[in-house]
């Protein structure tokens, strides 16, 4: 069955018995006509680094200084809708929340791009923009390596940064981030298969993606909820100030789409989404792979149990593939937008996530592993968990010649009886990963690279 039929089945068969509700929704007073005029994004701050249409705002900050922690922290959101959505109001603001935890807070706010802007690919976004803006974070903070928090796409754009420039990274936090497309991305990803979909016939017809197509598709992902229960529960409540206060911030975001590069739009739907390039480390920007073998830095993924944009199923994986040893998934009980402005989220999550930062965000970073422009490991940098090694360690085996293979690992594939690249070359994945406590899926890489080197 085609994917894209069933949800708007749904919609024409729900349309007479929502009439009720419907018509009740005409009835709502003339005054809701201010809803428009609702305040969002009120948190002060100044923008203080601007390319093209991106803006880069940074906060001001809610504690003395002396409470405040080292590392800054860099927001990147997605592509689509506006980033006021992490500043909705001020008791449901996760920029707040993090201010009042003592970061010192900034934020990337894409812009919406022009018909100029088409070729932008994911390489100038990642490479380029969200470099330029850890640079400028980095230069102000006198920090060499920040905090990131990625949201949903911005998440997944984050992973790409990370791998790519792990030496600017000191905590990595993902947010609703979709980075494994294998049959576990929900109905996003059944619509975006190749068999019913082609990202390129879109962005040759309109060039940047119109943020109506996108708008009404993620409409249809829940069409009972969007075209009809949410106004019925508007009128149900019409006398709450709160509720429909806070209804008309929702509604204000969601009726304020941007449009979307048309070149990167066609590279994340067919990289990422088709094919699953990021998950395998196949992606390439700009002629670079996207190793997460080189994500060594902590790593924290907030989930949304009910998230049916991006189902947990579509993040979790992504922990089990990364080379550190330092990562989290906190799953909250809410969906993908709920993460954002819950009021539960903000009560129970968000504390959470300000303390797991806040205890990798003082002192001394450990530090990742950086490759030259020769691809070789850095001789004098501290790999993987074992951040005490010493030059002689780092060249002392010919196992730690292998991307992602520190002392640390070294010591654990020995232990196991591996001492050789030639006998790594011949082992079991299975068998080793019970043996040594290493991901079966990492190993089954090094093997791979084992393999080309002694063929």
């Amino acid at each position: 069955m085609n994917p894209f039929t069933f949800p708007l089945d749904a919609q024409r068969t729900l349309w007479e018995r929502a009439a009720d509700d419907t018509e009740s929704v005409g009835a709502v007073p003339d005054g809701l006509e201010t809803m428009a005029e609702v305040e969002v994004g009120g948190t002060p701050s100044e923008v203080v680094y601007e390319e093209n249409k991106l803006e880069l705002h940074h906060y001001e900050p809610l504690v003395p200084e002396e409470e405040r922690h080292d590392v800054p922290l860099l927001f990147v959101y997605a592509l689509i809708n506006r980033p006021y959505i992490l500043d909705l109001q001020p008791d449901r603001s996760v920029i707040r929340r993090m201010l009042e935890a003592g970061f010192d807070v900034y934020m990337i706010d894409w812009g919406e791009p022009s018909d100029l802007d088409t070729a932008l690919s994911l390489h100038d976004y990642v490479n380029r923009y969200i470099d330029n803006c850890v640079d400028a974070v980095r230069e102000r903070s006198g920090q060499d390596a920040i905090n990131i928090m990625g949201y949903c796409m911005g998440g997944t754009m984050s992973v790409m940064y990370a791998a790519l420039h792990p030496e600017k990274v000191r905590n990595l936090g993902l947010m609703a981030a979709g980075l494994c497309f294998d049959g576990t991305g929900g109905i996003l990803e059944m619509w975006g298969d190749e068999d019913f979909f082609s990202p390129g016939a879109i962005t040759e017809t309109f060039g940047n993606v119109p943020a109506e197509f996108l708008d009404v598709g993620f409409a249809l992902m829940d069409p009972v909820h969007n075209y009809v229960t949410k106004y019925g529960n508007l009128y149900d409540n019409i006398d709450d100030e709160d509720f429909v206060e806070n209804f008309a911030r929702m509604e204000k975001w969601l009726n304020e789409p941007i449009d979307v590069a048309g070149t990167a739009y066609r590279e994340f739907l067919e990289d990422v989404y088709q094919e699953n390039k990021l998950y395998r480390s196949e992606l390439e920007l700009n002629g670079e792979r996207v190793d997460l073998d080189r994500i060594t830095m902590p790593v924290l993924q907030v989930i949304g149990e009910y998230d049916h944009l991006i189902p947990p199923e579509a993040s979790k994986p992504f922990n089990e593939v990364v080379a550190s040893d330092d990562t989290e998934i906190m799953e909250y009980s809410t969906g993908h937008i709920g993460l954002s402005v819950s009021r539960s989220t903000h009560e129970n999550l968000w504390p959470a996530v300000a303390e797991w930062f806040a205890e990798r965000s003082n002192g001394e970073a450990v530090e990742v592993p950086i490759e030259d422009a020769g691809g070789e490991e850095s001789a004098d940098a501290a790999v993987d968990e074992d951040v005490e090694a010493t030059e002689g360690d780092v060249t002392g085996t010919d196992l730690q010649e292998l991307d992602g293979v520190g002392p640390a690992y070294a010591s654990r594939l020995e232990a196991a009886g591996i001492r050789s690249v030639e006998d790594l070359a011949e082992a079991e994945p299975a068998v080793v990963a019970a043996e040594t406590d290493i991901d079966e899926g990492r190993l089954r890489r090094w093997i791979d690279a084992a393999n080309d080197r002694t063929a």
